[in-house]
């Protein structure tokens, strides 16, 4: 398939904000446009705990609600310093609850300068579904987005929202209702988990996991196995894992959880009870695994604004393009190189996958992403920015795949010292296929200098045991040492025999 058919063109798109008022945190996030893939250009958050009291007293608290007006006042005038064009805000659990929440709202729109929709929990978890849809397109199994007063529950198949359900299990809510009381709390929490018919349906599927409580308990696990991608996005867990961290968590005190440097000190007084809530969900439900998503209510909202064309293209592939619209020499010369090495890679040797081939591709756009280092670093600066770029719709083993191909295309497809802990986390054929690729991309680029329009004219394909490059005449001065040594590599990487055919 042609990539470029995958691909959102918007560009020039001017930056789009979200303030998300939640029952612990109000924040705002400035995105780089209404876009397929778009990029947070600003993020910050207030822990202002609306949530906390409501339960109790069934209004918001007048110190918490202060705290937030405030933040969403320097909101505004951030704003208007970064020349958003359009804030979207919504408001979820405490306010949607608060006997007083008409009224905050009142005070907040005045200070926003635009309407703030009080989502109901239906909405709230249908946008949570949506936002993880936005990043991980073929998701299976069941969101769970966790906020301060609420947890929002969605079946999600094929790209579709089927049930959903909001229940009141954020921790602040649980504290309200239960104190202290940890026999209470796992009392209230099941009796509530009762109520989510949608989870007999989990069983040997996903759960994602939505919120930034959880999002902690990612990160401390990666920190508890050393784990060499600090990346939470699309972070997985095995159930058992999942189940073993959640129970662990849930015993510690706030006091403990402050010392431990992969926790977020302002999650340190709920994070037990997050991770109490997760426990209860995974042992009634046993899924096969937990997948931490970082995309949640905001994204989910910016994706349902888009057309349905722009929604249906490929997150990664747009991500791609973007770095190569960014980095690249000649940015329409890494699309060449997506059709250039198709030839490769469907022969039955080499045979693709559909999501290997967009993995390839993706890689392909971001093969010259490194040129304008230094020669000696470039393949380092390339496997950090791709390992650790803010992209979405991939997992952690073709991310590290996109890496490592390009690390082979600088330094060379035979490099003994790419970083082993990197190599572990994929598999053993798409090492191969990473080293083939960065071949191919090393011919390319000695042959074309990165500028288009040569690829299209000069052929690569196997026929029987030797791979053939094809160059008609009026390009066959191109030939030389430099590009008989990368067919060589090449071929001999594949196992083939190097045959240039010139006019």
């Amino acid at each position: 398939m042609n990539p470029a058919k995958r691909l959102d063109r918007i560009s020039g798109a001017p930056p789009v904000a979200v303030v998300d008022i939640g029952s612990n945190s109000v924040r705002m996030v400035v995105y780089d446009g209404l876009r397929r893939a778009p990029s947070p250009m600003f993020n910050e958050k207030v822990l202002c705990a609306l949530g906390r009291g409501v339960a109790e007293t069934g209004a918001l608290d007048d110190d918490a609600s202060e705290r937030a007006l405030n933040a969403i006042r320097r909101f505004r005038a951030l704003c208007s310093q970064m020349n958003v064009s359009e804030i979207f805000s919504v408001a979820t659990a405490a306010v949607r609850d608060a006997s007083n929440g008409r009224d905050f709202i009142t005070k907040a729109k005045k200070l926003l300068g635009v309407d703030i929709g009080v989502l109901t929990g239906r909405q709230e978890a249908a946008f949570a579904a949506k936002g993880v849809l936005s990043g991980i397109p073929d998701a299976d199994g069941v969101v769970g987005d966790l906020g301060g007063g609420s947890l929002e529950l969605v079946d999600v198949s094929m790209g579709k929202l089927r049930d959903g359900i909001t229940l009141p299990l954020g921790p602040l809510r649980i504290l309200g209702e239960t104190g202290t009381d940890i026999d209470a709390a796992k009392q209230y929490i099941d009796a509530q988990l009762d109520r989510a018919k949608l989870l007999q349906n989990l069983k040997g599927r996903t759960f994602y996991g939505v919120g930034g409580a959880w999002r902690n308990l990612a990160r401390l696990h990666m920190a508890q196995i050393h784990y060499p991608l600090i990346i939470v996005q699309g972070y997985t867990m095995d159930h058992s894992t999942a189940l073993s961290l959640a129970d662990f968590v849930s015993r510690l005190s706030p006091d403990t959880l402050k010392g431990i440097d992969a926790v977020s000190k302002s999650r340190s007084e709920t994070l037990p009870l997050a991770a109490l809530v997760l426990e209860r969900l995974l042992a009634r439900t046993q899924p096969k695994d937990m997948v931490t998503s970082i995309y949640g209510v905001r994204e989910g909202l910016l994706f349902g604004k888009l057309k349905k064309r722009v929604r249906d293209s490929d997150p990664l592939l747009n991500a791609s393009w973007d770095f190569a619209k960014r980095y690249a020499r000649s940015p329409n010369h890494e699309l060449e190189l997506c059709a250039w090495t198709n030839n490769l890679f469907a022969d039955a040797k080499q045979a693709e996958t559909e999501e290997e081939r967009r993995l390839r591709h993706a890689a392909c756009m971001l093969a010259d992403i490194s040129w304008r280092a230094n020669p000696d670093y470039r393949s380092g600066r390339a496997l950090t920015i791709i390992s650790q770029a803010a992209i979405v719709g991939v997992d952690h083993p073709g991310r590290l795949f996109l890496a490592l191909a390009v690390f082979f295309r600088y330094q060379g497809i035979n490099a003994k010292h790419a970083p082993r802990e990197f190599v572990d986390l994929i598999p053993e054929d798409w090492l191969e296929r990473a080293r083939i690729l960065a071949g191919a991309m090393r011919l390319a680029y000695v042959l074309t200098g990165a500028m288009t329009g040569l690829l299209p004219k000069i052929k690569l394909f196997i026929d029987g045991k030797k791979l053939v490059l094809d160059m008609p005449k009026k390009l066959s001065d191109l030939y030389g040492e430099s590009v008989a040594k990368k067919l060589n590599q090449l071929a001999g990487a594949m196992g083939l025999e190097p045959e240039i055919r010139r006019g």
